[in-house]
């Protein structure tokens, strides 16, 4: 089975191109390929599929096997994999994913090469139950939650997946220790993302992140969107930020016009392979 590596800000998977390759048991593959010791290793397995409704389909798979509803910064890889693949000619491109139809502005240089692609994510979802968390509260915006190992103020914000954000000022060792207890509490039914924040200014802010089903990750695309409403909400940044991760930055901005977020970064490919099944 042929694969690309591809990664956004140094969120890496493995891409299957399905107008080619078939996947019969993609959960069983993509803790397979994830292994960083015995497969080709990655933070999940994205599946490149035709669609009957936009330009291309997405399907994304954690590192444990559980499908996602949505990546960023996999949609960004896929728009680059079919447009220099020759799967669509257009720079403006329709994506379907598991949280809806997402839009994609893609950036060629003059060798054709996508290096730069715009995301829009869609509105945010703030509406707790909606999220989902069960908190009873209409929305969840800094607020204080007893954890088994102490007390954090969470914001639950929902980009097509869950993610509790939370402020600190120290949080590089933060996702590590505190990551998977918050990911599997029992407030968050479908399990959750966890973000963890410090705001260096009104337009930069560094975020580590707990990934669920995939563990510390360089960075999460629909985390980083998360982070930015978060921060807004709380009044701790503007609507137009630069979010700092372990793998790079993305550009976030939640536009006043439309309510929708909208992410820019990079698109890399590592490497293309023949996975020996």
């Amino acid at each position: 089975m042929k694969f690309t590596k591809m990664h956004g800000a140094g969120n890496n998977y493995i891409y299957i191109n399905c107008y080619e390759e078939q996947v019969p048991h993609p959960h069983e593959l993509a803790v397979r390929v994830s292994d960083r010791n015995k497969g080709i290793g990655s933070d999940g397995l994205v599946l490149i599929m035709p669609s009957d409704a936009c330009d291309v389909r997405m399907r994304m798979f954690n590192a444990d096997g559980s499908e996602a509803q949505m990546c960023g910064n996999a949609a960004r890889c896929v728009g680059k994999y079919v447009y220099e693949n020759g799967l669509a000619e257009r720079t403006e491109l329709t994506l379907e994913t598991l949280a809806g139809i997402k839009r994609l502005s893609l950036f060629p240089g003059k060798d054709g090469k996508v290096d730069k692609i715009r995301v829009d994510m869609g509105e945010p979802i703030l509406e707790a139950t909606k999220v989902p968390v069960s908190l009873p509260v209409e929305q969840a915006v800094d607020y204080p939650v007893l954890f088994p190992s102490g007390k954090w103020n969470i914001t639950c914000v929902s980009m097509g997946n869950p993610h509790a954000v939370i402020f600190a000022d120290d949080i590089d060792a933060l996702p590590k220790r505190y990551g998977p207890e918050i990911e599997t509490h029992t407030l968050f039914p479908e399990k959750t993302n966890v973000e963890f924040v410090t705001c260096i200014s009104r337009s930069l802010l560094k975020m580590r992140v707990w990934e669920r089903g995939s563990g510390e990750t360089q960075a999460c695309g629909t985390g980083a969107c998360a982070a930015l409403v978060a921060a807004v909400l709380n009044g701790k940044a503007a609507r137009k930020a630069t979010l700092s991760l372990l793998g790079g930055e993305l550009e976030i901005e939640w536009r006043e016009s439309d309510n929708h977020v909208y992410m820019t970064g990079d698109a890399v490919a590592v490497c293309t392979g023949e996975w020996l099944l």
